[in-house]
């Protein structure tokens, strides 16, 4: 916009519709650039002018219902004698259906580069004691506190609200404070960086469904161990991802500088082909959160440290800015379609029964809702009522697409159960298949990959050991080589769809690809066994 003075009434109206349409656009969120024409010239207005757009800005802004804070002013040269400014402005409202807007980041990293401790300085909001004190409330077993390495997945949130402010545990909020004070909540997905969990991280990449990843490399070992392969696996998924270089105040600035140009020089590759953006100042953060967004080849880099806290705001800003990657359009479209909710985590809760986690990844699901879940080892699918639902800690009555949640069950028995089954809606009619087709391209392999060769497959939340059954026209594979392959599954079917983004490893060997057919099983009476007339309807 140019300017907003004093506007009529007509065009003022017209303002605000066009406002709450751009907030629909950017699920809650827009950027107003005040001072640009709309071909995009700088021209920039006097302070007096600027003031009064503000003030139209904010009038706006309250007919709407939304909040605004200013993120950067510039002054421009411009041929006149009075100073002339151009303001970015972020508006945030949080769409009315929704309690905030929601972003998954998952962490990635080596083993020891400071991803835990840096989410504990983030979500705790206190600094680090250069021992690893900040981890210590993200850590879910006594062998990972006594090692210090991650083995499982952990969630951590951290909140900003619509002035754009840090919502963390700080001044000892609860999980349900946060949730309350925050219009846009970022859940972190803290991944495991050792190698010996590479199946969790896999795992966590895959079925958690991440819209944006973070790589932390630490600036004195530099890139080393399975920050390559981290690398790798998010541009496999095609993850958006920017990088963080923690541990700053351990290095000498000359260190530092060839972490970065070390990842630079990675980063523009042809197999990654990406545009490395190093962030130094406020103004950097917002032009790479609204650039990153735009377009997935720029990777923006941060330099910061956990325990001087040096740089850790820029991220922050970074992370108020960084919109959402689909618009509401593309939701909507998800939220028609039939439920299907992907179980990632089983736990028993006293008093509650059997509680399921995971993400919904088309429909709707009410409280009261009847599904049915499966496939169990014989191909079956089980009926079940969906008690009560729960999102990031606080009660909620209705799940949308794309949203992450645990549902309780109620008597439901948990020995039925597994990672990596779904609950859909019984109209659904699901396929599940043992054996199914894939194009795939090896990475990495020690010999020949043939017919035989036992791997571990990952689609979405699956995890499953698989056999080759058939390489089609060819013998065997050698690293590098496309082919189209037949698996079949070792234990029991499956859910699978045809499309989805498949990935394998065993020892060394490793590929990705995506499904292209199924051998569908079909069940007697669509496996709808009623499992020892507990349930009652």
């Amino acid at each position: 916009q140019l300017k907003l003075v004093n506007p009529s009434q007509y065009r003022f109206e017209h303002l605000v519709t066009q406002m709450k349409w751009r907030l629909q656009e950017g699920r809650g969120e827009a950027v107003y650039q005040i001072g640009v024409e709309d071909n995009g010239l700088l021209v920039g207005l006097s302070e007096e002018e600027m003031r009064a757009s503000l003030k139209t800005l904010r009038r706006m802004a309250e007919k709407v219902g939304a909040d605004i804070t200013v993120l950067r002013e510039r002054e421009v040269d411009y041929d006149s004698d009075v100073p002339r400014k151009i303001t970015e402005v972020l508006v945030r409202k949080v769409p009315d259906n929704q309690q905030f807007l929601d972003l998954r980041v998952a962490v990635l990293g080596n083993v020891d580069s400071g991803k835990s401790t840096l989410l504990g300085v983030l979500t705790q909001g206190e600094l680090d004691n250069g021992r690893g004190r900040a981890r210590l409330n993200l850590f879910r077993h006594l062998h990972e506190i006594q090692s210090g390495r991650t083995s499982s997945i952990s969630f951590e949130i951290l909140g900003f609200n619509s002035k754009g402010e840090v919502v963390n545990y700080s001044d000892s909020r609860t999980a349900e404070e946060i949730c309350e004070s925050s219009s846009k909540m970022i859940t972190f997905i803290d991944l495991a960086g050792h190698h010996k969990y590479l199946k969790t991280t896999i795992f966590g990449l895959t079925s958690y469904c991440p819209d944006f990843a973070m790589l932390v490399v630490s600036a004195n070992t530099g890139i080393a161990g399975t920050t390559r392969e981290h690398l790798g696996l998010a541009m496999a998924l095609k993850v958006p991802f920017f990088i963080v270089i923690s541990k700053v105040d351990l290095c000498s600035k000359a260190t530092v500088e060839r972490t970065v140009k070390q990842l630079e020089r990675i980063l523009k590759q042809p197999g990654c082909n990406k545009l490395p953006l190093l962030v130094n100042s406020d103004d950097d953060a917002v032009t790479a959160a609204q650039q990153f967004a735009q377009s997935p080849n720029i990777t923006p880099i941060f330099t910061l440290s956990s325990v001087s806290g040096e740089n850790l705001d820029l991220l922050k800003v970074f992370l108020n800015i960084l919109p959402p990657l689909t618009n509401s359009k593309e939701q909507e479209e998800l939220m028609q379609q039939l439920t299907e909710f992907q179980v990632d985590e089983i736990y028993t809760v006293p008093e509650v029964g059997t509680v399921v986690g995971g993400t919904l990844s088309s429909g709707i699901c009410r409280e009261g809702e009847h599904l049915v879940v499966g496939p169990t080892d014989d191909g079956k699918f089980l009926r079940l009522k969906v008690c009560s639902i729960q999102r990031n800690r606080s009660a909620c009555r209705v799940l949308r697409a794309g949203q992450a949640a645990t549902l309780a069950l109620g008597p439901f028995d948990r020995s039925l159960l597994r990672k990596g089954m779904v609950m859909v809606s019984p109209e659904m009619n699901p396929t599940i298949c043992s054996v199914f087709e894939a194009e795939i391209v090896l990475l990495f392999h020690a010999t020949t990959f043939r017919k035989g060769f036992q791997v571990t497959v990952h689609v979405g939340n699956v995890r499953q050991t698989a056999i080759v059954e058939k390489i089609h026209g060819k013998d065997k594979l050698r690293t590098g080589e496309k082919a189209v392959v037949r698996f079949r599954f070792i234990k029991h079917p499956e859910y699978l769809k045809i499309g989805a983004k498949l990935l394998f490893r065993e020892g060394v060997t490793k590929g990705i690809g995506h499904v292209t057919d199924l051998q569908a099983i079909t069940t007697k009476e669509n496996g709808l066994e009623e499992s020892l007339g507990q349930l009652s309807f």
